[in-house]
């Protein structure tokens, strides 16, 4: 691994999934791309164990502080994984990387750290954004393998990225044919969540249900429904994308009035990148500012989707940027 050592504001920054976990340095607020390496969970017993081949593989970089996102719920000063059995607390990340300035996110909170600190060739605009201020809170959402999402907000103490867990809330039904669907995902996945109907698996869900509704079951991939949509081989799967684009809309202007994002909705995650050259066209937008009285009012906020797969490592590098900053001050 090679870069340059000299900068003395290097820090270890790391993005733990259910699967893979992508570990990178970076150098100030600035992440240093070419060092990103993956690492498959399955086959390392623990995270220390990741982070210290890591940082022998470059070298044995000295950190001013080290960061990390995890695709779950962190609580205090430790994290907790569904899918990895580790144990992830600051103690251990202060150990493996060697410096006591550590923190520990929430992979949603990473990402909401990363606005304002991504490349605007890496936004794409989905609604066009109102007039606003740089103080005005933000919302990221994140659908891939699950679903979550973040407010912003910016203090004068600094940029502060709500926790939460918005994908297991109640899955929200407006008519009888989302009705259906909630019957469906309560027989078929347990408790009818968000996250059970917008993610990976969800899109998965959506045309499975139309299939059953049709009298022709039939499941497939998240990936092969994309694909013949967009190949308009399966009329079906652009059935399933219109579907689980109007409940994407409904539930993102859920969101948006509970949060008040008038700084703008930024959707990150694999799905929300799937979807991206195609929600204009798929009805989220109309689902979006279906709100009664305050349809009007939903043209005030933005939806950008966030097309940079190392937007939560930019975020744990900024994040770590502003702490050093307020310890200087």
């Amino acid at each position: 691994m090679s870069f340059d050592r000299q900068s003395s504001a290097f820090s270890l920054v790391a993005d733990i999934g259910g699967t893979n976990t992508r570990v990178a340095v970076a150098d100030g607020g600035r992440l240093l791309v070419e060092t990103v390496r993956r690492y498959r969970n399955v086959e390392h017993s623990s995270l220390e164990a990741v982070l210290r081949g890591f940082l022998k593989d470059a070298g044995g970089v000295d950190c001013a502080g080290a960061c990390v996102a995890v695709a779950g719920p962190v609580s205090g000063c430790v994290a907790e994984l569904t899918n990895v059995e580790w144990r992830i607390d600051t103690d251990t990340l202060a150990d493996a990387s060697g410096t006591e300035t550590v923190a520990l996110l929430n992979d949603l909170q990473a990402q909401g750290h990363a606005l304002g600190r991504i490349m605007d060739t890496d936004l794409i605009e989905i609604i066009p954004a109102a007039d606003h201020n740089p103080s005005d809170t933000r919302l990221v959402i994140g659908i891939g393998t699950g679903f979550n999402a973040a407010p912003v907000h910016f203090t004068n103490s600094g940029r502060l990225v709500m926790p939460s867990e918005a994908g297991h809330a109640s899955f929200p039904a407006r008519n009888e044919a989302d009705l259906n669907l909630l019957r469906f995902l309560e027989e078929t996945r347990g408790f009818p969540d968000v996250e059970e109907a917008l993610s990976g698996r969800g899109l998965e869900s959506v045309h499975a249900w139309l299939g059953r509704e049709a009298g022709e079951p039939h499941r497939l991939t998240a990936s092969d429904i994309i694909a013949g949509f967009e190949s308009g081989s399966d009329p079906r799967a652009a059935e399933a994308m219109r579907t689980f684009a109007r409940l994407l809309g409904t539930v993102a202007g859920n969101l948006a009035l509970a949060h008040l994002p008038f700084g703008g909705i930024y959707l990150t995650g694999g799905v929300a990148r799937a979807f991206a050259p195609h929600l204009g066209n798929l009805g989220f937008g109309e689902a979006f500012r279906s709100k009664g009285r305050f349809t009007d009012f939903m043209h005030r906020f933005g939806v950008t989707v966030v097309n940079d797969d190392f937007a939560a490592l930019v975020g744990c590098a900024g994040h770590l940027a502003e702490i050093r900053s307020q310890k200087l001050d």
